[in-house]
């Protein structure tokens, strides 16, 4: 009895140990399966690796995706921390903690013209993106120069909270031209940078046509052009050049 307990002993274990062997043997055999099957693959339809980057042409023109969604994602980024930090430049007094009611509300009175100059600065950085936004939309390459005329004209978007703060602290004549003047070099850049994509159809589709480029160009200097002519009305009357500036929104309509 004892010896047929022994033997069914061994016969599991055996069996068990065989199974395990078939398990693995299937394993080894699936995965050299697999590997032939990705080598015959590979043979046939080569993958180009994940990091290999597009070469430019003749023109030094890069046709890269990824390079161009970096090149916009980066713009994106910009537009939204000049926004963030024209909130940041509105600061309650010191010592508003400790205040009364009634002059909690006379020292937010008292911050008028800091949201004042927060609302037009976030919708004139709005307008500038929209356009970028929609100049984008239409150029499908870049080269290196479109990069760094973009460069450029994020360095003049990342400094309006600047002139922003001074027109806020001081409204006079002074920073409302050193604001005007601000928003005229950004204009003018991203004009520039419309100018140099849709020459020649540089980076754009080739189907583009001189109605679309000129109508994209036009629309880039309008909101510069509103803020070149307050300048001129600003040594005349400070407060109508302020006003000039809402022109800016009928302008929407046609930005490109």
């Amino acid at each position: 009895m004892f010896g047929i307990l022994l033997l069914c002993l061994r016969i599991k274990q055996w069996h068990g140990a065989h199974s395990l062997l078939y398990v693995w043997y299937l394993g080894f055999a699936e995965e050299g399966n697999l590997t032939r099957h990705t080598k015959q693959t590979s043979a046939t339809h080569p993958v180009a690796p994940k990091n290999a980057a597009a070469q430019p042409d003749a023109r030094g023109i890069q046709h890269d995706e990824i390079g161009l969604e970096r090149l916009v994602f980066f713009s994106d980024a910009v537009f939204a921390i000049a926004i963030t930090l024209l909130a940041l430049e509105i600061r309650l007094p010191t010592g508003a903690g400790e205040a009364s009611n009634s002059e909690l509300l006379s020292q937010l009175v008292n911050l008028m013209p800091k949201y004042l100059s927060y609302c037009i600065s976030f919708f004139v950085i709005g307008t500038f993106w929209i356009s970028h936004h929609r100049k984008f939309r239409y150029i499908n390459r870049y080269d290196m120069r479109l990069l760094w005329l973009n460069l450029l004209l994020m360095m003049l978007v990342a400094f309006i909270p600047f002139p922003t703060s001074v027109l806020s602290e001081s409204g006079n004549r002074t920073a409302t031209i050193f604001y005007a003047l601000t928003m005229v070099l950004v204009g003018v850049v991203s004009a520039l940078v419309w100018w140099y994509a849709v020459h020649r159809n540089r980076l754009v589709s080739s189907d583009f046509t001189n109605a679309d480029r000129r109508r994209g160009f036009v629309s880039s200097l309008i909101a510069p052009l509103i803020f070149l002519i307050s300048i001129g009305i600003a040594f005349i009357d400070v407060n109508l050049a302020k006003y000039f500036w809402l022109l800016i929104a009928p302008s929407w309509i046609f930005v490109r």
